[in-house]
């Protein structure tokens, strides 16, 4: 048996019985750690000695029967866009190089609240803007089924840690697909919670609207386990829901009964492949032969998701980012440089005679807040934020965003309606298995048409799924999406575990 291989949900039993301790599981995840992250580079910051010392006070309170949190002694690995207290959150980019955040996220103080262990900061796309972890500003990750080939963003760096072993579980956000897409080229579980269920506190804002944070895994178990230890009301965030956190992981092994499954016929046209396809018709088989019934369903207004999607995030991106000016915290640019190169373009226009180029002369505020954002968003970033600043402009807000908002809301009829006829959805989590780095570098377009099938449930603000349901013919990992109506990730939850107890994916490992 190799330690790192068990779930996260397998290693809390083992210790709660004390057959190991927490210091000697944290250690064997620095081990593998140490063995297979210069290969994948997934974490942007390991916190080795930390993690020993956390695991260590556990160890502690559990020899002295002291009472213990939900996740008393686990490892988690934590994407770099949640706030810590004095620890370094950069969201992968320069902006935020040497950002120390003065107070803690609600979702860490959970975490903390619940003794779990934390092992380090994973790598993610910019900003969380991006499907690939390749606009990260420090590293491109990879994807431990195939070194060459991405895991999918913007969480990449926390699926690619679980996928290699690196962590048991790991905290993911998702905007439009960020934990699902990647869990699913990855070959592991990820968990989007209804929008509300997580506090946002302490999260740094991507798309304020869509943003939710959730859970990577080894197993359905483990989803469970860490959505029940973050998620609850917080006064803090305003979209914060006010409504009972269930226990999901008492119930997560109860099977549903006559649970109906609906299929999109939207979902299984052009540009699905064929491999892909042949995967997921073969998961709705699995649950027919549990007892499932299978119902062709419509989602009508989904083939306008990606354009709503695209016109949504980047205005809330483009509000959401105008605070990193250098001038409150962050990357400021070399004020020496800034201040010699109006010097010298006031010297050409005074020489040349220019009286309208001079008076037109930049301050050297404006110079600042224009280079400190060159130079410290990446080209990604940009690109999101001219997009929504366009889109939100005057002559183009009613055209754009606020048809956009139009258009969201009869997506979330849409899934109004499904759910009135089936208990959960369930289809395809991205279009073809993981796509090689670099493949999409020159075609954004192409990128973000990646997240066709997962932009949707944050739209309508509805919990989604993604679990292991096959394998390419070159070994690459396939992904099933469940969807559930708001609120019922226990149902969610119970209908995933009902396939995964029935299947043998999620056992498989990357063999890295």
């Amino acid at each position: 048996m190799v330690l790192t291989d068990l779930s996260a949900a397998e290693h809390l039993r083992n210790l709660e019985s004390g057959s190991i301790s927490s210091v000697e599981l944290t250690q064997a995840y620095l081990d593998r750690i140490e063995a297979v992250e210069k290969k994948v580079d997934a974490f942007l910051r390991i916190d080795g000695d930390r993690a020993l010392q956390q695991a260590a006070e556990v160890d502690a309170k559990h020899a002295k029967r002291q009472p213990l949190g939900r996740l008393a002694g686990l490892p988690i690995a934590i994407k770099d866009i949640l706030c810590e207290r004095g620890q370094t959150t950069t969201c992968a980019s320069r902006m935020l190089e040497h950002f120390r955040p003065p107070y803690d996220a609600t979702a860490i103080t959970r975490l903390r609240a619940a003794d779990a262990v934390f092992l380090g900061r994973t790598n993610m796309d910019e900003f969380a803007m991006g499907g690939s972890t390749e606009s990260s500003a420090y590293k491109v990750t990879r994807n431990p089924w195939d070194l060459e080939r991405s895991p999918g963003g913007s969480s990449g760096g926390s699926a690619a840690a679980v996928a290699a072993g690196m962590a048991p579980f790991a905290i993911g956000t998702d905007t439009g697909g960020s934990i699902r897409q990647p869990a699913g080229l990855c070959g592991v579980v990820g968990m989007k919670p209804t929008y509300g269920r997580v506090s946002r506190y302490g999260l740094v804002a991507y798309a304020s609207s869509l943003d939710q944070i959730g859970a990577f895994g080894q197993s359905v178990e483990d989803a469970a386990l860490l959505l029940e230890s973050i998620a609850g009301h917080d006064p803090r965030d305003s979209t914060s829901l006010n409504v009972p956190v269930p226990p999901y992981s008492q119930t997560v092994n109860k099977p549903l009964a006559n649970v109906r499954i609906g299929w999109v016929r939207e979902h299984f046209g052009p540009g699905l492949d064929s491999e892909v396809e042949a995967a997921i018709r073969a998961a709705l088989e699995v649950y027919k032969s549990l007892g499932a019934t299978l119902h062709e369903i419509s989602l009508p207004h989904s083939k306008y998701a990606v354009a709503t999607y695209y016109v949504i995030a980047p205005s809330e991106a483009s509000s959401n980012l105008a605070r990193y000016d250098g001038v409150h915290f962050g990357y400021r640019t070399d004020e020496n440089e800034m201040l010699a190169e109006l010097a010298a373009d006031r010297k050409r226009l005074e020489t040349g005679g220019d009286k309208i180029g001079l008076d037109r002369l930049d301050s050297a505020l404006v110079r600042m807040y224009r280079r400190t954002r060159a130079e410290g968003f990446g080209p990604e970033v940009k690109r999101r934020i001219m997009l929504g600043t366009y889109a939100l402009s005057a002559g183009y807000y009613d055209a754009y965003y606020l048809k956009a908002l139009k258009v969201r809301r009869l997506i979330r009829q849409d899934f109004d309606q499904a759910f009135a006829k089936v208990d959960l959805i369930a289809g395809p989590i991205t279009p073809a298995p993981a796509f090689k780095i670099g493949e999409m570098a020159g075609d954004p377009l192409a990128l973000y048409l990646v997240d066709i099938y997962t932009v949707s449930a944050n739209l309508a603000g509805i919990p989604g799924l993604c679990l292991p349901c096959g394998q390419s013919k070159t070994g690459l990992p396939i992904g099933l999406q469940l969807q559930a109506p708001a609120l019922e990730e226990d149902r969610l939850l119970r209908g995933a575990r009902m396939y995964e107890q029935a299947t043998h994916w999620h056992k498989n490992r990357a063999m890295i």
